[in-house]
């Protein structure tokens, strides 16, 4: 029996099984890397458990010094919020975004710092306490540019928080 080439059809099958074993082994690779496994075969989006879209679905219960019905002037203890702000705004509305129709500086700002004024009371070794992201979050609200600079260290601290 004389040697062959292969068939299209049978390289066509080897290099989709070459593929797959690929893809196999580099989702196992960075499932093992942070000693968990991760779901998904091609794509997976890791959510952390100190993000606004995590403390807005409220599968954890919140600390009790922030209900998720409180103000937000009232738990980040300034008044001055509400010039920005919609009066009335609770914490769970701001981690949706402000209520603000267009995302802004501001409604990042609130989104952010209000996720990290959650993880400060509730996540042990949080790089910020909550008498800073209070202090933060009020100081940033001074202007555009010290809005994003804060939500960006905020957005930081948050995805790294475990």
């Amino acid at each position: 029996m004389a040697n062959r080439p292969p068939s299209s059809s049978t390289a066509a099958s080897l290099l989709l099984l070459l593929l797959l074993l690929h893809c196999f082994a580099v989702a196992s690779a960075a499932g093992n890397s942070r000693g968990r496994r991760q779901l998904g075969f091609f794509y997976t989006r890791t959510r952390g458990r100190c993000t606004p879209l995590y403390w807005s679905s409220i599968r954890e219960h919140w600390p009790k010094m922030v209900p998720p019905a409180s103000t937000v002037w009232k738990a980040f203890g300034s008044r001055a919020l509400e010039q920005r702000y919609r009066s009335g705004m609770t914490l769970l509305e701001s981690l949706a975004g402000g209520g603000i129709a267009e995302e802004s500086a501001f409604s990042g700002l609130l989104k952010q710092g209000t996720a990290a004024l959650l993880n400060s009371y509730a996540r042990k070794g949080f790089p910020y306490r909550a008498w800073e992201v209070k202090s933060l979050v009020i100081e940033a609200t001074v202007s555009e540019e010290a809005a994003v600079t804060q939500a960006r260290l905020f957005a930081f601290a948050n995805e790294a928080c475990d």
